[in-house]
């Protein structure tokens, strides 16, 4: 498949504008989870494969039934919260009717605009006592007030005191005191294979618990398929549905890790959350002045490869030459952008960030994300064979468009 520039920018990574509204739309995930019956369960896996004789002491036998799954869920179970929204959506009339021929012979029976509820359920999980509570900015989209379920059946009303579409974190705040809370664990040191526990309200099943593995980490956002979100994304193989948004990722030792947040549409078993670490640091920018701030370039870029590199080659409409097979490609500056300002060129190839070498379009927009709206980063780029350092500053992600 031959691929022009303007394809391949589609399919970059983005450090240009703002997105959209969300993720999934209001019903938060992209697909259903495939039948897993067939697959002997984690907790079918950590069962002896023979028999043994039954212990005498009954609290010995019940003891035995637990699990670290099950503790992992008992301990935080209480703090995942169900979050049912409702927002008021115009069914737009045609624009056929819009006519003045439609309106000079139909007169007042022109249909004109109707609104509609619509309604969606989500996940959630309090952070603290006072009832601050973390979850996806898709769920409550459209909405300042959710209702919000404890496990043990108490509701409140939750005012939405924030959401970030560039991050798909939003954070609620309900009026209670020694609410249950959940524990913050790391997600950086994780690695492929170690265990992974989602607990959410799927389908309308309050409080389920499903368990996988970390599948991978740092899923750019492009991997995932949401190339308008600035996230490195965990990817897992435990269960996620609809109505699973906004609920905590758990290690096995029932610490939050992520937010369970998407699923590929196109594929079985492939679920993603967002890191605790960003999530928590979106988290306190949204309590503290109720939106949040991300640093930006103004670039589209693109992974180096031999085949990528082969494509390009063969297009004839370019204005520059590759001259090497890996690495970062700009295939967009933003007009005005920090980047354009700096001297930054379409077909620059970035090698080093603030020092650091950087592989992936995925790892430029890490080292992004890390620095503070106005410093000023050392970009070093590989121009035509000549290798030069360019000063960029820095500026606020644009917003993205009501």
């Amino acid at each position: 498949m031959n691929l022009s520039l303007r394809q391949l920018a589609t399919y970059a990574s983005l450090l240009v504008v703002g997105g959209g509204t969300g993720l999934i739309g209001s019903q938060y995930l992209l697909n259903r989870s495939p039948d897993r019956a067939a697959t002997p369960s984690p907790t079918e896996m950590l069962r002896p494969l023979t028999k043994s004789a039954a212990p005498t002491n009954p609290a010995a036998s019940q003891a035995g039934s637990i699990n670290f799954i099950a503790s992992a869920v008992e301990k935080v179970g209480p703090a995942v919260v169900r979050i049912d929204s409702a927002r008021r959506v115009s069914n737009d009339v045609p624009d056929a009717f819009r006519n003045p021929f439609f309106r000079r012979f139909f007169g007042d029976d022109v249909p004109t605009p109707r609104e509609r509820v619509e309604r969606g359920t989500g996940s959630g999980f309090i952070l603290s006592s006072d009832g601050r509570i973390l979850t996806n900015a898709h769920v409550v989209s459209g909405t300042d007030e959710v209702e919000v379920t404890l496990k043990d059946g108490r509701t409140f009303r939750g005012q939405v005191v924030g959401t970030d579409p560039v991050t798909d974190v939003a954070v609620i705040k309900v009026n209670g005191t020694n609410l249950p809370t959940v524990q913050l664990g790391q997600s950086t040191e994780l690695a492929p294979g170690q265990w992974a526990i989602a607990i959410g309200n799927p389908l309308g099943l309050d409080n389920t618990v499903t368990a996988g593995i970390i599948s991978a980490t740092g899923r750019s956002s492009s991997q995932v398929g949401v190339p308008d979100k600035r996230v490195s994304f965990i990817q897992t193989d435990a269960a996620i549905n609809p109505g699973n948004s906004g609920g905590p990722l758990l290690n096995d030792r029932g610490e939050v890790i992520g937010v369970n947040t998407a699923i590929r549409a196109d594929a079985q078993g492939l679920g993603f959350a967002i890191p605790i670490e960003t999530a928590q640091r979106i988290a306190e920018q949204l309590f503290t002045s109720g939106k949040a701030s991300h640093p930006y370039l103004g670039v589209q870029m693109v992974d180096l490869t031999p085949a990528v590199r082969r494509e390009l080659d063969q297009d004839n409409d370019l204005q520059f030459k590759i001259n090497q097979d890996r690495g970062v490609l700009i295939v967009r500056v933003l007009e005005s952008s920090p980047a354009a300002q700096a001297g930054v060129k379409q077909g620059d190839i970035i090698q080093k960030i603030d020092g650091k070498v950087v592989a992936t379009a995925a790892d430029v927009q890490a080292q992004v994300e890390m620095s503070a709206i106005g410093d000023v980063l050392p970009v070093e780029i590989n121009r035509g064979g000549q290798v030069i350092t360019l000063s960029i500053k820095t500026a606020t992600f644009p917003a993205a468009p009501n």
